[in-house]
C-alpha cells in the first residue's frame, strides 16, 4: 500500500487560525466603536490623582460662620438652632462684625441626605445678604493607596 509523502492534496495536520483572528479583530473593533454609545447621560472627564486642599484655617475661627444643616429643615448657625426664617438675619448680623471684605466667607456644611433643594435655596438666601464667598465644607478623602514599607 502506497502512502505518499508530501504530497498537496492530503489532510492537513494544523489548525488554520487566520480565519479566527480575522473574526477576532472584526469583533473587537465593532465592540470598539460602539461601546461610547452604550454609556448613559453626559460623558464627564472626572480628574484623578488629585490631592485633597488643606483645611482652610478660616474655618477653625470662632467669628468664622458656619451654616449646618444635618436634616432636610434644620439649621444651625455655629452651634446655635436657628429657624430658616431668621438664618438671613443672623448671618447679616454676623456678616456686619466682620470689616475686612476678604473675611466675609460663610461656610456650609450640609449632611449627606439633606436635599439638593434646601442647599441652593440657602445659597440664593446668601447671595441677596451679599456674600460672595461660600464654602462648601466635605470631608477629605481617605488616601486608597496602601504603601509598602522600604526593605
Amino acid at each position: 500500500m502506497g502512502m505518499t509523502a508530501g504530497g498537496g492534496g492530503g489532510l492537513q495536520s494544523e489548525i488554520n487560525v487566520t480565519p479566527m483572528v480575522d473574526i477576532m479583530l472584526v469583533l473587537l473593533i465593532i465592540f470598539l466603536v460602539v461601546t461610547p454609545f452604550l454609556r448613559p447621560g453626559i460623558a464627564v472627564v472626572l480628574p484623578k490623582n488629585m490631592k485633597n486642599p488643606d483645611v482652610d484655617p478660616k474655618i477653625l475661627n470662632e467669628s468664622s460662620i458656619v451654616i449646618s444643616i444635618p436634616n432636610d429643615g434644620e439649621y444651625y448657625l455655629g452651634k446655635k438652632r436657628v429657624q430658616q426664617e431668621q438664618l438671613a438675619a443672623e448671618v447679616d448680623r454676623m456678616l456686619e462684625k466682620i470689616k475686612n471684605e476678604q473675611d466675609r466667607i460663610v461656610y456650609i456644611k450640609s449632611s449627606v441626605g439633606v436635599g439638593y433643594g434646601d442647599v441652593v435655596n440657602l445659597i440664593n438666601e446668601l447671595r441677596r445678604l451679599g456674600v460672595d464667598q461660600i464654602g462648601l465644607v466635605a470631608d477629605k478623602k481617605k488616601d486608597s493607596r496602601v504603601t509598602m514599607p522600604a526593605i
